[in-house]
């Protein structure tokens, strides 16, 4: 099967803004150390990739995601990216463009929605999945012969490594998280159910369904406080699904792709020149850029 390496973009923006000093700045004098980091990001991804098919997926905004319709505070304990980490958004995503590689985003659809998107549309033309992120929601996508990358770390994970990690096997993380919540997207799950619990229920009832379906089983489990549990279940039922909902990835967004336009083309060697310049790029990096 033919590799596509879809990558969580804006992750490894932020890590390099933040990790970055801001003492790296364009031609005109403005912050440029979001834009070096994942220049060098890209530099080196697709150098190790080895691969001719790449989609880079760009998160557009923290607000307007069709999850908001559904739970308003969805991520709404997140800060609005600095002005200058805007700017260089826009940036990366153009040095993307210009490298030759196929990118997306959407105001409705988050990253992991268009990555998910892509993955269904295209397993059915011979392609395995490397999901390019650090982000753990993207586990719940990984089906047989694909990889979970954490770049940033070099750790890769299949699925019977998403079960060492996460205690669940994929097609359970929505679960997962729909019971115990996930701080980072404001996603509030049900409260009092930990991790811990939540990987037992599941361990005995496969999914959240088989959870409600079998809630009078829970006391005779053998589970640590199991009649509070299933007093907070059934509390709580509306809004584990509606938990649920939010952590699923929407794998039908309304974007297009063919094996030709996820296939790496050649770089636009005078709009890269001229990005290069701009951003105070060296040539060590300018180098790495230009042999992609």
């Amino acid at each position: 099967m033919k590799p596509l390496h879809l990558v969580d973009a804006s992750i490894y923006i932020f890590r390099a803004y933040f990790s970055l000093p801001d003492s790296l700045v364009d031609a005109d004098g403005k912050p440029a150390n979001a834009v070096r980091g994942y220049a060098d990001f890209i530099s080196q991804l697709s150098r190790e990739a080895r691969s001719e098919y790449f989609a880079f997926a760009f998160d557009e905004s923290l607000t307007t995601s069709f999850r908001n319709d559904i739970y308003p505070d969805y991520k709404a304990n997140r800060e609005q990216p600095p002005e200058d980490l805007a700017a260089q958004l826009a940036a990366c995503r153009y040095l993307t463009d210009i490298l030759g590689f196929k990118t997306y985003a959407s105001n409705r659809f988050e990253a992991d929605d268009l990555i998910g998107t892509l993955a269904r549309k295209m397993r059915t033309n011979g392609f395995k999945m490397l999901y390019i992120t650090a982000d753990k929601d993207l586990a719940q996508l990984v089906r047989p012969g694909d990889r979970w990358w954490n770049f940033a770390r070099n750790e890769k994970r299949d699925r019977k490594k998403v079960k060492q990690h996460m205690g669940v096997w994929p097609e359970q993380v929505v679960d997962l998280l729909a019971l115990m919540g996930d701080a980072v997207d404001n996603i509030p799950g049900v409260p009092g159910i930990g991790p811990k619990t939540a990987i037992l229920l599941l361990e005995k009832f496969r999914h959240l369904e088989g959870v409600y379906k079998q809630l009078h089983k829970i006391p005779a489990t053998g589970l640590r406080g199991a009649k509070r549990v299933q007093e907070l279940l059934e509390q709580h039922h509306d809004q584990a699904l509606i938990s649920q909902q939010l952590a699923r990835i929407n794998e039908h967004a309304p974007i297009r792709c063919t094996e030709a336009s996820l296939k790496k083309k050649r770089a636009k060697r005078n709009h890269l020149l001229a990005f290069c310049d701009h951003h105070n790029f060296g040539d060590r990096l300018r180098s790495r850029l230009l042999a992609l």
